[in-house]
């Protein structure tokens, strides 16, 4: 629920932040489609793009965690030799 919150908000200030840089004074509502379409894009992408990374980070700690335990395995193999 949160991110939804979150993303609608990321989503509105992309959008809030496009109209400002490429919307003119007086200009024609139709000149504001393509800034929202990309503020929606933004609110439904963001939580798929946070999950990605956040994948990625707990895979490369899990990764440290078995190299380290490896590393371990094999010095106490290498001691009782």
């Amino acid at each position: 629920m949160l991110h939804r919150i979150i993303g609608a908000g990321i989503g509105a200030l992309a959008t809030y932040l496009l109209l400002i840089i490429f919307g003119p004074k007086g200009a024609d509502a139709s000149m504001y489609v393509m800034p929202v379409i990309v503020g929606a894009l933004v609110a439904l992408l963001w939580p798929w793009v946070i999950g990605l990374i956040l994948a990625r980070r707990v895979k490369a700690r899990r990764d440290e965690k078995i190299s380290a335990e490896v590393e371990r395995q094999v010095a106490e193999q290498t001691k009782g030799s």
